[in-house]
């Protein structure tokens, strides 16, 4: 299996969030105090030590506990991200372990998010 099906870039990234993709679900795997200094919009926060649990979940706990719907296993665009692309391909490895067999690491991060969407 090649590396790059595991990772999306920033300009994949992007156009998904612009053309408003219904089935994207972007995880920020961040603690919530590194959340509350900045985000990607759109993007729900599962701590990287949470994400086991939260994707083993079913769907009820899940809704209740992140307010948006669990996604499929088969899921096209389950999309992890962290500060700097670690903890982000740890998650996706872990979701791919559960089944989740497109997740992706957006290995840019939020580091190379926050400086692309400065300018």
């Amino acid at each position: 299996m090649a590396c790059s099906d595991k990772v999306i870039s920033y300009s994949d990234l992007k156009s998904l969030l612009d053309q408003d993709t219904p089935d994207l679900v972007l995880v920020d795997v961040r603690t919530p105090e590194e959340v509350a200094k900045g985000k990607i919009p759109g993007s729900i926060n599962i701590p990287v030590e949470s994400v086991k649990s939260a994707f083993s979940m079913d769907e009820d706990s899940f809704l209740t506990k992140y307010g948006i719907e669990k996604p499929p296993l088969d899921a096209p665009h389950l999309v992890f991200h962290c500060q700097l692309g670690r903890r982000g391909d740890s998650a996706t490895e872990t979701a791919r372990a559960l089944g989740f067999s497109s997740a992706r690491n957006y290995a840019g991060g939020y580091k190379e998010w926050a400086e692309r969407e400065s300018h």
